[in-house]
């Protein structure tokens, strides 16, 4: 009773602190995991055996080739010559950029794909002569709902793929079509929000047509390589069914190909492109959450929420959508999407492995477009909106939260029906 007590309050209360972003998350999930272990809540053995090694590798091996990829240039140029397709409109350069956010999210990750494009989004912007924060919220509420279409575009998703065993071409199958049905109504309600503060006069315009994209690309030869490699490496990840390999071991060894292809002398370099913090942060949470079940705390709440919704499925996968969806919307939903994982796996026991499909693509779909509800939702939100305070354009709390939030509520409805008409009919 004392393991149970202690390991319910240090969860919670490390919870609590992480999504609050009171103390770094990373600091606090390493604390809570030598807690666990400190403790007697979980042992050594049992708590390194807890972590997810597909998920960290396949983490590891993406950072290092998009680390690697964004020295070629290659993203600014999409940015820049797409924003020149359009003449300069700003009205479709809110829409395309959204757009091109969401597929390179749902190809790289969305985190990285803001990193490397907001800066851009904001220089083409202010030439414009307009507040870049439009366009920042736009994008980043886009790279949530394209990194939900595959396995990599979204840590929760990652940690779902190698919990439930589905692959990249499982999330492409079954997410992807809602995200292109999402991706339209994303474009029809930012055409709405902003298309009324969008106007510019045909010299500002003029400004866009004469920005150099060919200028951006600073390393043609490494350009070539990252394409290959990368096209290599997502060409791999839909042939798993055929190779057996997993996403992990693939992310690798493309990373390895790539630093072997330009210059592995500077290996040292390359593995400076890990975000260690975010790394560190999945192992320490998965060795908490590891210790939840061990105390039996898992499987009670699994035993209570299928009491609550009598194991029917259908109520149980629409439920997990806005329940998921709220929550993630006010908690990171990197530990909420671990603190389910084992949940619905014990769902998974008491209904069926196949019984149980449509509950884990609920959860993927609340736990990402859960996170375009508040400026706290995602980790792309946090970033996004850094790097824009940064260069002096803030957007608060309740900024981004006024949009946020219609774009969540109105992308979980149509979500709720697709699940409906796709799985429980």
């Amino acid at each position: 009773m004392f393991h149970l007590v202690i390991g319910v309050v240090f969860f919670v209360l490390l919870f609590v602190l992480i999504s609050l972003e009171v103390v770094n998350k990373t600091i606090l999930a390493i604390l809570g995991a030598v807690l666990f272990i400190a403790t007697g809540i979980i042992n050594e053995h049992a708590a390194y055996a807890e972590i997810d090694w597909n998920v960290i590798f396949l983490l590891i091996g993406m950072m290092v080739i998009v680390g690697i990829t964004k020295g070629s240039g290659l993203f600014q140029y999409i940015a820049i010559k797409s924003a020149k397709i359009v003449n300069g409109d700003p009205v479709k350069i809110l829409i395309l950029f959204s757009l091109i956010t969401a597929l390179l999210s749902a190809l790289l990750d969305n985190v990285t794909t803001v990193l490397i494009l907001t800066p851009v989004i904001i220089l083409i912007s202010v030439e414009m002569g307009l507040s870049p924060v439009p366009y920042i919220i736009s994008s980043t509420l886009a790279s949530n709902i394209g990194g939900m279409a595959t396995l990599i575009g979204d840590p929760p998703n990652i940690m779902i793929g190698s919990a439930a065993r589905l692959g990249f071409h499982d999330f492409l199958i079954n997410l992807g079509p809602l995200v292109l049905i999402l991706l339209v109504v994303h474009s029809l309600t930012i055409y709405l929000l902003f298309s009324n503060k969008l106007n510019v006069s045909m010299e500002r315009r003029a400004r866009i047509m004469e920005f150099d994209e060919n200028a951006s690309i600073s390393d043609k030869a490494l350009l070539i390589k990252s394409l290959a490699v990368m096209a290599l490496v997502l060409i791999m990840f839909l042939l798993h069914g055929v190779t057996g390999l997993e996403p992990s071991t693939i992310a690798l060894g493309g990373a390895a190909l790539l630093m072997l292809l330009v210059g592995g002398e500077e290996v040292e370099e390359f593995f400076h492109e890990v975000e260690w913090s975010t790394i560190f942060f999945f192992i320490g949470l998965f060795i908490m959450v590891g210790g939840l079940v061990e105390l039996g705390v898992i499987n009670y709440l699994a035993v209570k929420y299928l009491q609550l919704t009598k194991g029917n499925v259908l109520l149980t996968a629409e439920s997990i959508i806005w329940v998921s969806g709220f929550l993630s919307a006010f908690l990171d939903n990197i530990p909420y999407v671990a603190t389910m994982i084992p949940l619905v796996e014990n769902l998974g026991e008491h209904i069926g492995q196949i019984a149980v499909q449509p509950v884990w693509w609920s959860l993927a779909i609340g736990a990402c477009l859960g996170g375009n509800g508040t400026l706290i939702g995602a980790s792309a939100n946090v970033v996004s909106a850094g790097i824009s305070s940064r260069s002096g354009y803030k957007i608060s709390f309740m900024d981004f939260t006024r949009y946020g939030m219609i774009s969540m509520i109105s992308t979980l409805l149509v979500s709720s029906f697709y699940v409906y008409l796709r799985y429980l009919i």
